[in-house]
């Protein structure tokens, strides 16, 4: 059997030191709407108990801003989904940038004509303060009171309303799943079909129907 690696799903809770500007090129072309701010952080334990290796996220965000980011696929969706998977009809911005500045990767962002951009807009410009948080895969270390967070990889950047509602995903949903970063670059959830398939036992043919789940999810594993 091939070897792999499982992943929690990490979100942390927002920044809201999110600032809007509004850029424009010249009076010829349209206005386009930026939010910028802190988008990550490092070396330092944040409020969710966790500590992000300096060297790693360096590393990990010269590999988004190169795959990524410099490609045009930087997106970042309104309020974090429940995997690691872009959907991209809730897509609100896309980054633009990111910048160490210390411990700090300082980000830029371009505000989306989409549907959920559109309300990310008109909240800012009514007033209201959104902030946004890193989603990413990574492996948890205990250390102390804190979780030290290894093997970093950065999915995405979302735009998130509401404080407590991370805490909760984080807690409650987010991190109560594994998954597989396979060879094809995609994510795919550990043990949740299997589970899923054993906890429904038919009433004949008991083992016959277990051995073949088996073999089904080692064959799934040798595919990553």
């Amino acid at each position: 059997m091939s070897s792999y690696n499982a992943y929690k799903l990490i979100v942390e809770e927002p920044s809201y030191e999110v600032k809007y500007l509004i850029e424009e090129p010249n009076r010829n072309e349209p206005s386009s709407f930026f939010i910028q701010g802190p988008y990550l952080m490092a070396e330092q334990s944040n409020r969710n108990k966790r500590i992000y290796k300096l060297h790693e996220m360096v590393s990990e965000v010269d590999r988004y801003l190169k795959e990524m980011v410099a490609n045009g696929r930087a997106v970042g969706e309104l309020e974090h989904p429940q995997n690691p998977a872009i959907t991209l009809e809730r897509a609100c911005h896309m980054v633009t940038n990111l910048k160490q500045n210390g411990s700090i990767f300082e980000g830029k962002s371009k505000v989306l004509n989409t549907p959920c951009g559109i309300i990310v807009k008109t909240l800012l410009q009514d007033g209201v303060k959104v902030g946004v948080s890193s989603r990413a895969l990574g492996k948890l270390t205990p250390q102390g009171d804190c979780n030290v967070v290894e093997d970093f990889r950065l999915v995405a950047v979302d735009v998130v309303a509401d404080p407590s509602v991370p805490s909760a995903f984080v807690n409650g949903i987010l991190e109560s799943k594994q998954w597989i970063l396979g060879n094809n670059g995609e994510y795919e959830p550990l043990y949740d079909s299997i589970e899923k398939n054993i906890a429904t036992l038919p009433k004949k043919n008991k083992d016959a129907y277990l051995r073949e789940q088996v073999l089904s999810f080692i064959q799934k594993l040798k595919k990553m």
